[in-house]
């Protein structure tokens, strides 16, 4: 499997999102991050802003908890939550620490309404829906991440943001990315058969992808204009 492959179903939806996906992956935020050339400020915004975000995230990854059908998706699910509040939330920690903003300030950031739009967008997806509905509107940041932290790690000009793209480069996070890549076709097969994109549900499910994608080409559009 090649780095940006996490499985069967991403590619596929991947595919299908191609013009939201470009427009994500590509965004001038994230090639501000890997030339350097982001203003700070723009940065420590989206962070605030990213922080807030990974705590619906993290409600939303525990709401697959509840939604699984298997041990193996509870397991990955927990995992996740796991990654996700004792890890990958402590990079803004740390690094809002390094200029003046406060644990308690992060989590009392006032959310701009292209966070209020993805997280509950991903979150009544999950209340609506089922696992498959969920993962599809999870999906894009997970592996979208992954994508360009690899990218990023592989093709950066400057270091002035190497923490950020070491984090989602790094082996740690592009195996979170191969398993939870791995939990959306075990997900898939397990209740739609393992020819899943032949489904009468697949172009339903398919579509929550791209939906996310866009919003997060929003959320890249909120940080570029910063507070």
């Amino acid at each position: 499997m090649s780095a940006h492959a996490y499985g069967k179903a991403f590619p596929l939806w991947r595919a299908s999102a191609s013009e939201a996906w470009a427009a994500y992956t590509t965004h001038a935020f994230a090639k501000g991050l890997g030339d350097g050339t982001l203003p700070r400020e723009n940065f420590l915004h989206y962070l605030k802003q990213d922080y807030v975000f990974l705590i619906h995230f993290s409600r939303a990854w525990a709401l697959a908890v509840t939604k699984s059908e298997t041990l193996a998706e509870m397991k990955t699910a927990a995992a996740t939550v796991d990654g996700l509040v004792n890890h990958e939330m402590q990079l803004h920690i740390e690094t809002c620490a390094a200029a003046g903003i406060s644990e308690d300030a992060l989590f009392a950031t006032a959310e701009e309404p292209e966070n209020l739009a993805y997280t509950r967008y991903v979150l009544e997806a999950g209340y609506s829906g089922d696992l498959l509905d969920l993962l599809a509107a999870l999906a894009p940041c997970v592996l979208g991440y992954g994508e360009i932290g690899a990218r990023l790690g592989a093709t950066k000009t400057s270091d002035a943001y190497a923490p950020w793209i070491e984090t989602y480069a790094g082996a740690e996070y592009q195996e979170i990315c191969a398993t939870v890549g791995a939990m959306i076709d075990g997900a898939l097969a397990h209740r739609l058969g393992e020819g899943f994109e032949t489904s009468p549900r697949w172009q339903h499910i398919s579509q929550r992808f791209t939906t996310a994608t866009a919003l997060e080409v929003g959320f890249w559009d909120m940080g570029l204009r910063g507070a």
